[in-house]
């Protein structure tokens, strides 16, 4: 159910049929990060997910910044802690704010990060939980959580960034703290396309529409076997998923409508059964 005091600072938008954007709407702060905008995100996340209607979400940020990261000039508290200790508190902020990756994930609608300006610290997070990444060319990225005294390993970023760039940059990147553009992001593989800002979001739609040629219940198998892939050390153990995933998807009607449709050479009906 929509909470309006933590929807406040997300704004749910229908862009185009299949495609939900979810725009962070602190612009004054470029985004950065408090309770009500986390708590925002866990909310659209749960209200999006058991919609059908939408096929794949778009991520962004309003204003010129994606999301600057968690705000300096004071985060809030966490639901439910208001009788907690400051260690234990300062504790359910941390899961509060890492537990976006996970929920990310646990979407059966791939997400696509369309970033739009500053994508600092829990902005860097957001944009490696994406499932795919595009970059306006006045972007940038930096791993802000060690600039400011903490560990740059912070919200799933150790795991998440050796992953997409590769070992060697993910260190330098994250010993540093430096702040490095969109050439570079996308050089490096962070982001997969470059636009120009006001194609940004056009550009996100059309990968979103994209990705809708293809059935909802092979796309969502797709991005919980990509993911899992890169948490298990076998090839055997993909491999096993993914055979496991084929026979369920044979079995659907959106299988046997696909072949016809490429058969017939049309485009194909799916009813998501």
């Amino acid at each position: 159910m929509r909470n309006d005091v933590w929807m406040a600072v997300i704004d749910i938008t229908r862009p185009r049929e299949g495609i939900a954007q979810i725009t962070l709407n602190r612009p004054e702060r470029l985004n950065a990060m408090t309770t009500e905008l986390v708590q925002g995100l866990h909310d659209a996340f749960d209200l999006l997910a058991v919609d059908l209607t939408v096929r794949v979400i778009v991520l962004t940020g309003a204003g010129r910044g994606f999301c600057a990261g968690l705000d300096l000039r004071g985060y809030g508290r966490s639901p439910h802690t208001a009788t907690l200790g400051p260690i234990q508190a300062g504790f359910a902020v941390q899961k509060h704010i890492a537990g976006l990756i996970p929920h990310m994930r646990s979407l059966p609608q791939p997400i696509i990060a369309a970033v739009n300006g500053a994508a600092a610290g829990g902005g860097l997070a957001l944009v490696l939980g994406s499932d795919v990444r595009l970059g306006s060319t006045s972007a940038t990225f930096n791993a802000a959580f060690i600039r400011i005294g903490l560990s740059a390993c912070d919200i799933g970023t150790s795991w998440l960034l050796p992953r997409i760039v590769g070992a060697a940059r993910a260190q330098e990147l994250m010993l540093t703290g430096r702040v490095f553009n969109s050439a570079e992001a996308y050089r490096i593989g962070l982001v997969v396309e470059l636009h120009d800002d006001a194609a940004l979001l056009d550009a996100a739609y059309v990968k979103a529409e994209q990705i809708m040629l293809n059935a909802p219940m092979g796309v969502a198998l797709t991005k919980e076997g990509m993911w899992t892939a890169l948490e298990i050390p076998a090839m055997q153990s993909a491999i096993d998923l993914e055979n496991r995933q084929q026979i369920m998807l044979g079995q659907t009607a959106d299988f046997r409508e696909a072949m016809s449709a490429f058969l017939d050479k049309r485009a194909p009906n799916f009813t998501n059964t």
